[in-house]
């Protein structure tokens, strides 16, 4: 091959490697500008959906019980319930009026709301010391969490007769029945709370060499605030049952006295007034709770907001 011929060859390799690679972006690029429509239209939105329950509906937590009332007024209209099984909503709200002007239902809601403060008081007490000694420490956690779970497998109205003998029948048994039904939901709800805090929380906190005071104030007890709340739910819901249980039992006033009453003279509506209150109370608790939660976990983020 001539000097000539060699020039040649090597000038149309360098003429065929320039095309290549000025081709070669070319190529390259178009499947960037594709894959960028294509993501530019998967991030375009399609509309205003929500993949979450939606906005939030005004008094929507009455609603409810509203429909329970409705269907029981209707019920009560048509004949179709025995007034002597369940009276009907008009009957039982004059019996209630009656109640309350006779000077009757005023001192057993006092005395009725008085138990379930002081127990409600003591039991969450309780139920959060033993869920921050157990939560917190490994030793805690196997000399408390055993007991509490055998607490747990033990109904309230299970140990009646041995808090009667201990106690007798005057307002501490009917105070510590109670708060021993409120123990166990905040003891469970928080001790879970606290272990499910994540982990690299803790390491942060070492690495930041927080105390262990600064620790428990500023990650532990906010990160186990949900799981109090949640065990405060069904603690006032505690609270309330286990006054049902305690007022029937020897006891002298109170709304469970006043229905244990109506029940030996075959008052239905006394009843159904005591039963209404009950549920009332209980709803406003829950209500109550709830208001606290949302307000005291506003730095949150979640589908109820």
């Amino acid at each position: 091959m001539t000097a000539v011929e060699t020039k040649t060859a090597e000038t149309e390799t360098a003429e065929t490697t320039a095309a290549d690679a000025e081709e070669r972006p070319v190529r390259e690029a178009a499947p960037l500008k594709h894959d960028e429509a294509a993501s530019g239209r998967a991030s375009k939105p399609r509309g205003k959906r929500r993949l979450g329950p939606g906005k939030a509906i005004p008094f929507g937590y009455v609603i409810g019980p509203l429909l329970l009332l409705g269907i029981w007024s209707w019920g009560s209209a048509q004949g179709w319930i025995d007034p002597r099984v369940l009276s009907a909503p008009w009957t039982v709200a004059t019996t209630g009026w009656d109640l309350w002007e006779s000077g009757r239902l005023g001192p057993d809601l006092v005395v009725s709301a008085r138990r379930f403060a002081l127990g409600l008081v003591f039991g969450v007490g309780a139920g959060l010391l033993l869920a921050l000694v157990s939560g917190l420490s490994r030793w805690g956690e196997a000399l408390v969490d055993g007991p509490v779970q055998l607490k747990r497998s033990i109904p309230n109205l299970a140990l009646l007769p041995l808090l009667l003998l201990w106690f007798g029948i005057d307002e501490r048994m009917k105070i510590i029945t109670i708060a021993l039904g409120v123990l166990i939901p905040i003891y469970i709800h928080t001790h879970n709370a606290l272990r499910s805090i994540d982990g690299r929380y803790a390491e942060l906190s070492e690495t930041l060499r927080l105390s262990h005071r600064s620790f428990i104030g500023r990650v532990v007890l906010p990160g186990a605030l949900p799981g109090f709340f949640l065990g405060m739910r069904f603690a006032v819901t505690a609270s309330w049952l286990s006054l049902v249980v305690v007022e029937q039992v020897n006891a002298t006033s109170g709304i469970g006295y006043m229905m244990l009453l109506a029940g030996t003279y075959g008052q239905t509506d006394i009843i159904i007034v005591g039963l209404v209150l009950y549920g009332l109370l209980g709803l406003t608790s829950d209500l109550i709770v709830r208001v606290i939660q949302r307000r005291a976990l506003s730095w949150r983020r979640t589908l109820e907001d």
